[in-house]
């Protein structure tokens, strides 16, 4: 009987074990859902962000002032999934992900050269970077989202294997940041 007893014992022991277990990763889940929607909120105000610096009819103000909103974009996203942000790594992660998307990489500083036209040349370079930047602001961050969210860091992210997803989301973020400026209207 005293066998008996334990045997109860042990199995209320291991379901009491497997429902803390249980709970423990629902909260883990319900973590992740939440740092999921804190880093689509702070990609889409970045997002907007860039597309207003595009706006800026000064050439090279913009793509310096849209390399700075993509920064800093980062650095928020990994403090949301509190991994280490490096200003370096996430410049030089910027740099390949964008130039290896070569017609964002030439039309960028294109069209914020093209704002020295006067007239003509500010209006189209506005137009053009704006939502260049606000696409490739949004390709960024939903690749770091994506990367940060399976437990990746900054220093284990390789470009080359995101450039599909990259090339995906910046269609989208194309999108997005049309209808941001039609809404705006």
């Amino acid at each position: 009987m005293a066998t008996a007893k334990t045997s109860t014992s042990n199995a209320s022991g291991t379901s009491g074990q497997a429902e803390t277990e249980a709970d423990e990763k629902t909260q883990a889940d319900n973590s992740n859902v939440d740092k999921s929607v804190q880093a689509e909120e702070l990609i889409r105000k970045h997002s907007y962000a860039a597309a207003g610096v595009g706006l800026i009819p000064i050439p090279w103000v913009d793509f310096i002032g849209l390399t700075a909103i993509q920064l800093k974009m980062l650095n928020q996203l990994s403090k949301t999934y509190e991994v280490e942000f490096s200003e370096e790594r996430g410049k030089a992660i910027i740099g390949s992900l964008v130039s290896g998307f070569l017609p964002v990489a030439i039309a960028q500083p294109v069209a914020s050269f093209i704002k020295a036209i006067p007239l003509i040349g500010q209006t189209t370079g506005a137009v053009t970077m704006s939502i260049l930047g606000g696409a490739t602001t949004y390709a960024i961050g939903r690749v770091f989202n994506q990367h940060f969210a399976s437990g990746g860091t900054f220093l284990d992210l390789d470009p080359a294997k995101v450039k599909a997803y990259f090339k995906e989301q910046f269609d989208v973020g194309r999108k997005v940041t049309a209808e941001a400026k039609k809404a705006e209207k």
